[in-house]
This record gives C-alpha cells, structure tokens and sequence, in this order.
C-alpha cells in the first residue's frame, strides 16, 4: 500500500508557538509550509496562486464564517495590501480582515486567541 502524506491537521485552536524556517510549531508539533487557523482547526494551507491573498485561498476560512470575527492574513515578511475582493467578501460576511506580516499577525493571533475571540489566521511561511 503507497504511503499518502495528508495535510498537517490539528483538530482545535492552539497558539502559535514559533514561526520561520518555511514553516510554523504549535501544539508540540512542526508544519512545514503555510497555515489556515480556522474555528475547527489548524491546517496546512497552498495559500494563494499569486503575489497577494486572494478569495479562492480562503474558501475555507469564509465556509466558517459564522465562527470568526477577525480574520488576520500573514503575508510574509512584509505587509501586502488585502485584495479587494477580500475585502468586500469579508464586508458581506461581518468578518473583520486585516492584513500584517506574518510575524505580526502570529502575535496577534496568539493575544486574541488567549482572550478567547473568534479569530481565525490565514498564515503565509517565511524563510
């Protein structure tokens, strides 16, 4: 039987231990690659086809929205601007969307989280 690799999965919120080196630990385990923190778990996340977080790469984020009220979007070493049609998407669902360097969104995420908001975190990885 072939051996399948699934994406990293953590069932539940857990915060962010540390980050770099193309990947993320939290919850006594490692995630090479980006992160979705979402309501019901903490995935491994493609991110976007291109430069910026688009809609497509949040799907899964918004499918959950009546769980979150910040959304906090990672986007590597520097801050990116939010895509419009984020935006207006998160507008229409009563998200809260903000755009930070995924350092800073890490901390943030981590504060909101021990506050016990509904935050969810769509983390890009950076070297």
């Amino acid at each position: 039987m072939p051996l399948i690799i699934r994406d990293a999965h953590y069932p539940g919120r857990a915060p962010i231990d540390t980050y770099g080196n193309g990947g993320f630990r939290f919850a006594g385990m490692s995630h090479r690659g980006s992160l979705l923190c979402l309501p019901s778990g903490i995935y491994g996340w493609t991110g976007p086809a291109g430069a910026t977080i688009d809609e497509a790469s949040l799907e899964a984020a918004f499918a959950e929205a009546a769980d979150i009220e910040v959304l906090l979007l990672g986007t590597g070493q520097t801050l990116m601007p939010l895509d419009p049609a984020v935006k207006a998407r998160c507008r229409e669902l009563k998200i809260v969307a903000e755009s930070m360097s995924t350092g800073a969104a890490v901390r943030t995420y981590n504060v909101l989280l021990a506050e016990g908001r509904a935050i969810a975190a769509a983390l890009m990885a950076v070297s």
